[in-house]
């Protein structure tokens, strides 16, 4: 059996229980640290970190550079409209820019399916993928996990809820693989244009003929017996063409307030991976309650996941272990 360390995170499809697990593990550990004030800063001194963000990002590009920083590492976050990229640089140059650089952990975010795959075939650096097109983002999966397991303690046996815009979403994508694979039951709820026609059979396991997802066009019989409810925004900006008749129809029918909460368990958690678009996919007294609500909690988690991720990864990082 090969039991060499994985040197990219480039999806949460392909990973096993016992990678996520140990992940995860890692993460509350680093949750407890960065809870104390304190920090590991030599841990990754001597390692280099770049952050290739080709899309716009907030949350995710900072919480990678706090990470990178917390545990010693040199971190460079390159703009990439500044940059030789923007000015018709081919990704296969970039990556061997990136090898002349030395770098050990390369951060990717990028609007094609399949950049950060490419990329981690062409550098010598451990590849994360922040993100690419509508296939995945791992650690956005991974920092829900985490968040759900800190106020709930388990997911195997939990019932989630995801809402909203799942054909284009790689949040989407990355939640139903690691959820199915620690055993809970995914809920996929929206209009028909916004849920892509093979998703269901993305919950099946081990060939096993009882998928642990299902697909509902209806929020009261979607959020029924939900123990956690994520909302996802419309990604406007992937859409070829209108799929939902205005915001307004939206949000009346499978926009999150108040009164469809209910349809969920009492204790149902709110989450939603940002940014959000209040009054379309979710109501303002919804997303603030912090009865219900772990929206900025999940932020939080975001840095203790991907200090997690870097720590890991940089065990196995090519150069350093030369």
């Amino acid at each position: 059996m090969n039991t060499r360390p994985r040197q990219h995170l480039l999806a949460i499809e392909g990973m096993t229980v016992s990678e996520v697990v140990a992940l995860l593990d890692l993460a509350e550990n680093y949750a407890l640290l960065n809870r104390s004030g304190k920090t590991q800063r030599d841990l990754l001194r001597g390692y280099t970190l770049i952050n290739l963000f080709f899309e716009a990002s907030t949350r995710t590009r900072t919480s990678f550079e706090l990470a990178g920083k917390r545990l010693g590492a040199d971190v460079l976050s390159m703009s990439v409209a500044t940059s030789s990229i923007n000015k018709g640089e081919t990704l296969l140059d970039t990556a061997a820019t990136l090898n002349a650089m030395h770098c050990d952990l390369l951060v990717v975010r990028h609007s094609l399916s399949g950049a950060a795959n490419l990329l981690a075939q062409k550098v010598e650096a451990s590849v994360i993928n922040a993100g690419d097109g509508t296939h995945e983002h791992p650690t956005q999966a991974l920092l829900d996990a985490l968040t759900i397991l800190r106020h709930k303690g388990r997911i195997a046996g939990l019932t989630v809820a995801i809402c909203g815009d799942i054909a284009h979403s790689r949040v989407a994508r990355s939640n139903i693989h690691l959820l199915t694979m620690l055993d809970a039951t995914v809920h996929l709820v929206g209009p028909p244009t916004l849920i892509p026609s093979e998703v269901e059979s993305l919950g099946w396991r081990n060939g096993q003929n009882a998928p642990r997802v299902a697909v509902f066009h209806d929020m009261a019989q979607g959020l029924a017996g939900a123990d956690v409810v994520m909302m996802l925004r419309m990604q406007i900006e992937r859409m070829q063409r209108s799929l939902v008749p205005s915001a307004r129809e939206y949000f009346r029918f499978w926009g999150l307030d108040k009164e469809k909460l209910r349809y969920a368990r009492p204790d149902a958690l709110v989450m939603h991976p940002g940014p959000m678009n209040r009054g379309v996919e979710i109501d303002s007294g919804v997303a603030d309650d912090p009865q219900r609500s772990v929206i900025k909690e999940q932020v939080e988690m975001g840095v203790a996941v991907r200090m997690a991720v870097l720590d890991t990864l940089a065990r196995a990082s090519v150069r350093h272990a030369r």
